[in-house]
């Protein structure tokens, strides 16, 4: 398929914009008066025929709403603004362009609801509709359901959170029919494979694709099929977008993308994600995030040794199913300028990984590292990406290493999120450390050598074997993220000597990671990102890089922690490319223990940090939104 056929129109007609408009203004006056979007917004569907009757449908006590609904116990993270500079300092054009994609978004949080859970839709028409009739339960559980997004999720303190009376979350989530069994699952699959129907299993077994029962089979429906309404309507808005978008690549990127969400076509989103991943110099950014990290179901497969045979001998990967999220911001110039910083030492931190030899990687040791990184002001995040489960996304590397794009010589782009990062309170921040932290260790905790961290972990997730995790099953994701943090954490002190970092800055990312590590609670299975850290806590502190001082605080032994993350990241690396998932399982085991010093500190966490549940606050989207 040729994509400069398929965007030349209208990445042409960029140059002629105010032409183009005038001849599309009749379409968009049409949707715009009929407000069709926001109808799309506000209509929930009742696809299940369960009905939310009465307040003893909420699962939660109103003691429990009102905790929880506290600003001591409910942390805000607060997005742009509607007055903010970047905003009102946009050409009026990207302006106009940034309302479409805020509603983009907006409707791919819809979509995103019925992926969570079968009930999202039905649950939140329920809370609305008992909030008119003045029930002010209703009203603290939809607070907390338009936090974390659906009906399930996990706090701060790794607690289960159910908001509707009998309605526990699903390993299938709403991929798959919820009455359906993991050991059914194998059976469905192995008939149907015996029967020769290989292409329908594959279908089932791809990441975007719902899941239905048909007959005694199992059928694979894709995304843009299955939803295929909404996405029409969100293509709309990603036009409607482009046609204003003042930056000729952004725009083509917003065409792309537009077509993939109306022809269930797998190919169109990698030359969508291709594009993307090219953004460096663009006023606005606009992601679809597709990342699977909330599927349980597909993971089990490889623990089916016949199973697993059957399709190894088909080339079928089980690739688990995407969750979709959502983000639109305006890009920061000089937060991207300080990122950029590290994009020249990318070919030698790739030369310098564990058994490189026996892999490629996402990262050329000798070209073009195919790496673009954004630092972006934040104007929504919806869906997946702004969901406040446990905690919120801070950056991200995509596209992931099962997705097409990665096959036709696409790269990979990150993006930081920069109110996500903020700390709004430095005195809760000082009593955390006056609590956990050894004394003479205070001056080598800075709040930003955290951010020099995560750019490190995402640009080691373009590093180490572009396959084999699918080997990996439900740990796939654990392994992945561990390996990312001890890739950052390892190539420290190289980039000390290349000139990166200070030797200041040396010991304020190592002192700062170690400290930031310990939890609060113990982790669910489920939880990757933080199962990965219990994980590295367990390995320091059984080779040495760190103690407690005897009142139970932490010192970091500073010249010991990163040859220890070199070993950790080199068993990692040597799971990832065997990929045994018997071998992975012991790892994760082995070394996901909560141990008595992480209990000591957990009880200190708790002490001074109440928060249980977090929330976004979206000014300037929310003003959007209500525009014509």
């Amino acid at each position: 398929m040729d994509i400069n056929k398929i965007t030349s129109n209208k990445i042409n007609s960029n140059h002629n914009k105010t032409q183009k408009i005038e001849k599309k203004k009749s379409n968009i006056q049409q949707y715009e008066n009929s407000n069709r979007l926001m109808r799309e917004l506000d209509s929930m569907a009742n696809t299940n025929n369960i009905n939310f009757q009465g307040s003893s449908e909420l699962n939660l006590s109103t003691e429990e709403l009102q905790k929880r609904t506290n600003k001591d116990y409910l942390i805000t993270k607060k997005m742009l603004k509607a007055d903010a500079p970047e905003y009102l300092e946009l050409a009026e054009d990207d302006k106009k362009a940034l309302k479409h994609l805020v509603k983009a978004a907006y409707i791919l949080e819809k979509i995103n609801m019925q992926l969570d859970n079968p009930y999202n839709l039905e649950f939140q028409e329920y809370l609305n509709n008992e909030i008119k009739k003045g029930n002010k339960d209703a009203e603290m559980t939809k607070i907390l359901f338009d936090a974390q997004k659906g009906i399930n999720a996990l706090d701060t303190m790794s607690n289960k959170i159910h908001l509707a009376k009998g309605h526990k979350d699903l390993p299938g989530k709403g991929f798959y029919p919820e009455d359906l069994t993991k050991d059914e699952f194998h059976k469905i699959l192995i008939k149907m494979l015996n029967d020769g129907k290989d292409d329908e299993v594959r279908k089932i077994l791809t990441q975007r694709t719902v899941v239905e029962r048909k007959g005694d089979e199992l059928v694979g429906i894709d995304y843009i099929d299955k939803f295929k309404e909404d996405f029409a309507l969100m293509a709309d808005e990603l036009d409607k977008a482009a046609n204003y978008s003042t930056n000729k690549e952004f725009t083509k990127y917003l065409v792309l993308q537009a077509q993939a969400l109306r022809i269930a076509n797998p190919m169109l989103d990698a030359y969508a994600d291709k594009q993307w991943a090219t953004l460096q110099d663009t006023p606005l950014e606009f992601t679809i995030t597709r990342e699977n990290y909330e599927d349980e179901m597909t993971g089990t497969i490889v623990e089916n040794k016949e199973l697993s045979k059957m399709l190894e001998e088909r080339n079928i990967s089980p690739i688990p199913k995407d969750m979709l999220g959502c983000r639109v911001g305006i890009v920061n110039k000089k937060g991207t300028e300080a990122l950029m910083a590290i994009k020249k030492y990318l070919p030698i931190l790739a030369q310098n990984m564990p058994y490189n030899d026996e892999y490629e990687q996402n990262i050329s040791t000798t070209g073009d590292a195919k790496q673009t990184m954004v630092d972006v002001d934040l104007v929504a995040v919806a869906g997946d990406v702004g969901a406040y489960r446990g905690g919120i996304t801070l950056a991200e590397n995509l596209p992931n290493d099962d997705k097409l794009s990665l096959t036709i010589g696409g790269g990979r782009r990150n993006v930081y999120h920069r109110q996500i990062r903020f700390i709004s309170d430095m005195k809760k921040l000082q009593e955390r450390l006056d609590e956990i932290l050894d004394k003479e260790q205070h001056k080598y905790y800075l709040d930003e050598a955290d951010h020099w961290f995560t750019i490190g972990h995402e640009n080691a997730h373009s590093l180490g074997p572009k396959t084999g995790n699918e080997k990996l099953g439900r740990l796939r994701n654990i392994i992945e993220e561990n390996k990312a943090d001890m890739g950052s954490l390892a190539f420290v002190d190289l980039l000390t000597e290349l000139g990166m970092y200070t030797e200041e800055q040396r010991k304020q990312i190592i002192v700062t990671t170690i400290t930031d590590n310990f939890l609060k609670s113990k982790p669910e299975m489920s939880q990757a990102h933080r199962v990965r850290t219990v994980m590295q806590n367990k390995y320091f502190a059984d080779r040495g890089a760190y103690e407690l001082t005897p009142d139970g605080k932490i010192h970091v032994n500073i010249d010991k922690v990163v040859p220890i993350a070199k070993e950790m990241l080199s068993e990692i690396i040597r799971i990832q490319i065997d990929g045994d998932f018997d071998k992975a399982e012991k790892y994760v085991n082995d070394n996901f223990v909560w141990t008595e010093n992480m209990e000591i500190i957990a009880k200190k966490l708790q002490k001074v940090n109440k928060t249980l549940n977090g929330r976004t606050e979206s000014e300037l989207a929310e003003k959007l939104l209500k525009e014509e």
